[in-house]
């Protein structure tokens, strides 16, 4: 059992949470000020309920503040649903018994984010076990980090059909995650070109997304997807395609928003935004005149502030019904401040959902870092005459340090205290 206690300060810096739980109950940090509360009840408590009460300790200089204590009662029951979690070095993979929830299908079962093909679940289910291997990077994945680990968390939840868009009857949800150290294999999972992605949208038919980097405005040839992860200079500029294939004629491409984060994760927060709301938000973005099913621009590269030294860049798109002024792509940029519209009924067939696509990792740098391996090799003869000068005077202040010290013949003792 695992919950999350957020607390926050106006005028102090939150500290601890102090707990009054069970023996077991353990307590963690992660970086954005809250924490996970996790409590594993034994065979013994079956039967019995627990409080787990807390309260959030703040300080200011010499003072020292805490919440109101709140609890929560916990009451140990028989486990509905037999499942377990195995994590890989770029995936997780969830089994869940069906027997051990009754009339429980596959059908009837979805991840965060079902829209990608990779995040079905009735790819690897089978008779006797729902199966599913999410992708660290996709269906919905929410990546956390404290200190020491980074969490990958998903979970699995109900709906009345797999056609519906939407549920109010949540019969079962089943959470789960991986626990990766920071210094881990799982970073190199991320540094590998995604491939075309393929999508299916209810009422609107199959269609693929290719996002691809080029070397230069003719976007003629792009960049071997082999060379991943892409260096770019900070201030160099950097010439992106996204490329629509759909099952469907006279459609059209929109992209709705584009934003760049240290990790391939939709839910990463913070995100520095590109796009927005099909507005340029980055004065450095440069759009290019394309066909309909295509979408051509470029930025200027910039790093992230901090320790992070690779960008991934991602972008929310649709197709539309091209020539149609009442679907989404005909509005363009949109202020979402001002716009009161509603989403037209899905049964119109004129806009499809808005789907998720990244590429990357880019590694940037600064000019001065790309000419450093040129001034050491200029260096490196320098450093050999320069290190044989200082052996020899070494050699000769030595020689004359034991000269003194045999013709001196001074004992040296430790001063009193008072004359250091």
């Amino acid at each position: 059992m695992e919950f999350r206690v957020k607390a926050e300060a106006t005028h102090a810096t939150i500290v601890q949470v102090i707990l009054r739980a069970p023996l077991t109950t353990t307590k963690r940090r992660n970086t954005g000020n809250e924490f996970d509360i996790k409590w594993t009840p034994q065979p013994e408590d079956l039967g019995h309920h627990f409080p787990i009460c807390f309260v959030v300790e703040a300080v200011d200089g010499s003072r020292v503040y805490q919440s109101e204590m709140r609890c929560v009662l916990v009451d140990v029951r028989n486990t509905q649903v037999q499942s377990h979690v195995i994590c890989h070095e770029s995936s997780m993979t969830v089994i869940v018994e069906k027997a051990s929830f009754p009339r429980l299908s596959e059908d009837h079962l979805q991840l965060s984010d079902p829209s990608n093909t990779l995040c079905s679940l009735q790819t690897h289910s089978n008779n006797t076990h729902i199966i599913g291997v999410v992708p660290l990077n996709a269906c919905g994945t929410q990546i956390e980090e404290d200190d020491d680990y980074l969490l990958f968390k998903n979970e699995l939840t109900t709906v009345d059909s797999y056609r519906d868009l939407i549920t109010r009857k949540n019969l079962l949800e089943v959470k789960f995650y991986c626990q990766y150290p920071k210094r881990g294999n799982v970073t190199q999972s991320f540094l590998t070109h995604r491939k075309t992605i393929s999508v299916w949208d209810r009422g609107f038919g199959r269609f693929t997304y290719q996002f691809e980097f080029y070397p230069d405005n003719q976007f003629n040839d792009m960049i071997d997807p082999n060379s991943y992860p892409l260096e770019y200079e900070l201030g160099s500029r950097i010439y992106m395609q996204i490329q629509a294939t759909s099952s469907i004629n006279n459609t059209v491409l929109f992209v709705e928003s584009c934003r760049a984060a240290p990790y391939d994760n939709p839910n990463y927060h913070p995100v520095y935004s590109l796009i927005d709301n099909g507005c340029l938000t980055d004065p450095t973005v440069v759009v290019y005149p394309s066909s309909g099913d295509q979408f051509r621009f470029s930025i200027e590269a910039f790093k992230f502030i901090g320790l992070h030294d690779q960008v991934y860049i991602s972008c929310s798109l649709m197709m539309c019904e091209a020539g149609n002024n009442n679907t989404r792509c005909s509005r363009g940029c949109v202020d979402p401040t001002q716009t009161s519209h509603r989403r037209r009924r899905r049964e119109t067939v004129i806009e499809s959902a808005s789907h998720f696509v990244s590429q990357g990792p880019l590694r940037l740098r600064r000019a001065a870092e790309s000419s450093e391996s040129t001034v050491i090799g200029n260096l490196n003869l320098n450093m050999v005459f320069i290190a044989g000068c200082l052996l020899a005077a070494v050699g000769m202040v030595c020689g004359v340090v034991l000269f003194k010290a045999k013709m001196s013949k001074i004992k040296y003792q430790p001063l009193p205290s008072h004359e250091h």
